[in-house]
C-alpha cells in the first residue's frame, strides 16, 4: 500500500513532530503499527492486497524503536500480525502487547481473525519471555480489583496450558 520510503517519511515526520511539542505536553504516548487488512475492501477487489510479511513487520518495529526514540511505546498488534508475530515483536523493539478487546469492529471487519481474552494475553507475554504489566490510556501502571479483565495472573498459572476460565 505504501512504499519503504513512504514508510520511513513518515516515521521521520513523526519523529520531528513529537519534537516539538511542548515540554508539558504529552504527545504520541505510543505509535502502532497495523498492517492494511484487505479483506471486503475496495483496494482488494482492485488487486490491492496486504503483503506485509512477519520479517517486514519485525523489522519496521525494530526500526520504530529506533527512529522513534522520543515516544516511549511501540506496540505490536496482536489483532492484526497473530500472537506469534507480535511474541517476536517484543524481542525487536516492543514495549506494548495491545489490548483485550472486549468488543472490536474496526480492524474485523477487514479480516483481523485472531481474539485473545486477559489469560491468552498474559500467557503469550510470558511465553515470550516478558511481565505483563496492566495500564490504563495514558500509559500508567495500574491495578483494577474485581474485574476478571484487568486481573493479573500469577506466572505458575501462565506457565500452565490451559486457562483458568475453562
Amino acid at each position: 500500500v505504501e512504499t519503504l520510503e513512504e514508510r520511513v517519511e513518515h516515521l521521520i515526520k513523526l519523529r520531528n513532530l513529537q519534537a516539538q511539542k511542548p515540554a508539558d505536553a504529552p504527545g504520541f504516548l505510543n505509535f502502532i503499527v497495523w498492517t492494511f487488512q484487505d479483506e471486503g475492501t475496495k483496494l482488494q477487489r482492485e488487486g490491492v492486497l496486504n503483503t506485509v510479511t512477519t520479517e517486514e513487520y519485525v523489522r519496521t518495529i525494530a526500526l520504530c524503536r529506533i527512529m522513534l526514540n522520543n515516544i516511549p511505546n511501540i506496540q505490536a498488534s496482536w489483532l492484526t500480525v497473530g500472537i506469534d508475530t507480535a511474541q517476536l515483536c517484543l524481542h525487536a523493539g516492543a514495549n506494548d502487547f495491545g489490548s483485550i478487546m472486549i468488543e472490536e469492529n474496526v480492524v474485523s471487519s477487514a479480516g483481523a481473525k485472531y481474539k485473545m481474552d486477559a489469560y491468552g494475553i498474559q500467557k503469550a507475554i510470558v511465553d515470550a519471555g516478558f511481565e505483563p504489566q496492566l495500564r490504563n490510556q495514558r500509559y500508567e501502571y495500574i491495578v483494577l480489583s474485581d474485574c476478571e479483565f484487568s486481573r493479573i495472573y500469577s506466572i505458575e498459572e501462565l506457565k500452565q496450558n490451559t486457562s483458568p476460565l475453562l
